[in-house]
């Protein structure tokens, strides 16, 4: 499948867009009911991942179709980054889901974002660049606001040790995925490049479930209808629109929506309340948003010139 090519853009340029913005405001929200629906699924946790991959991706490939992308054999490199951000997906799915089980909705949601900070880290990095007063700032607050989030996990109950642990490998996953999807976003338009990485997961996730035993088919299919529906169509769907749109610094501190969603449907549906220093969390981020969206965008390092973006 080989859409129209995306024109590249600066990266001054590709941090002002409002819808960009909107859509990554967008799949955080949607991302973040995720766990929910994979603690109701009647599958195994792999198996529900398996299901939110596969009742999409027809969807997807309908949609990429009428968008004006036709199949098309791509070039390796191109090919070889796509079923690579697939499988990195697959990983990711899988070790969040089985850890989703094994701790609270807020834990979850917060380690399997530890991309929040390596992503912005990773794009300063390929910039050759320093963050500026404002971005560092920015960076600071969402990590103080982070430290906060993750104060009912420094009391870790050892029952919650395992999932908090898979939740961060599948984090590290993530970041593996952000930083592949954004290459391909280079050159392929949203839809074509998350429905290819989609078609790249299925396989192994199937495998992967049927290796742990897990049970494959539902008894009830609602809860992978909604997993499928609102995090891979919505939530992974805008995500990788705001990939080709927004700087790793605003993507990677935008995914702090996510534990503070995750963390008000725990609360309101399993009783995990928010303390004082959750909310102060949530204050501290929402400032870092906005240092990011009003500050200037990039510094280039002493001595060295920014590439182009």
């Amino acid at each position: 499948m080989h859409p129209r090519t995306v024109p590249s853009k600066t990266v001054a340029e590709a941090n002002v867009s409002p819808v960009a913005l909107i859509a990554v405001a967008v799949a955080n929200i949607a991302l973040a009911f995720g766990p929910w629906f994979v603690r109701l699924a009647d599958t195994g946790p792999v198996a529900a991942a398996f299901w939110r991959i596969t009742l999409a991706t027809p969807v997807l490939v309908v949609l990429s179709l009428g968008s004006g992308a036709r199949p098309a054999r791509l070039p390796f490199g191109l090919a070889a980054l796509v079923v690579g951000g697939g499988v990195a997906f697959a990983a990711d799915l899988g070790s969040w889901h089985v850890g989703i089980l094994h701790t609270t909705l807020a834990n979850a949601t917060l380690f399997g974002n530890c991309a929040t900070l390596i992503f912005p880290i990773y794009g300063f990095l390929v910039a050759r660049s320093w963050p500026t007063r404002h971005q560092g700032l920015a960076l600071l607050l969402a990590a103080a606001g982070a430290v906060l989030l993750m104060g009912r996990s420094y009391q870790m109950d050892p029952r919650h040790l395992l999932g908090d642990l898979l939740c961060v490998l599948a984090g590290l996953l993530y970041t593996v995925y952000f930083i592949t999807m954004a290459r391909v976003r280079a050159v392929l338009t949203p839809l074509p490049a998350l429905t290819l990485s989609s078609l790249a997961s299925i396989l192994p996730l199937l495998v992967l479930a049927a290796a742990l035993g897990e049970r494959i088919m539902p008894g009830d299919w609602w809860p992978l209808v909604g997993l499928a529906l609102v995090s891979q169509l919505i939530g992974q769907g805008c995500m990788i629109y705001a990939l080709g749109k927004l700087s790793p610094l605003v993507i990677g501190i935008a995914l702090l929506i996510q534990p503070i969603v995750a963390g008000a449907i725990g609360w309101a549906i399993y009783g995990e309340r928010l303390g004082a220093p959750d909310l102060i969390g949530v204050a501290m981020v929402a400032a870092a948003l906005v240092l990011v969206r009003r500050g200037p965008q990039v510094a280039p390092a002493p001595g060295k010139t920014r590439l182009a973006g």
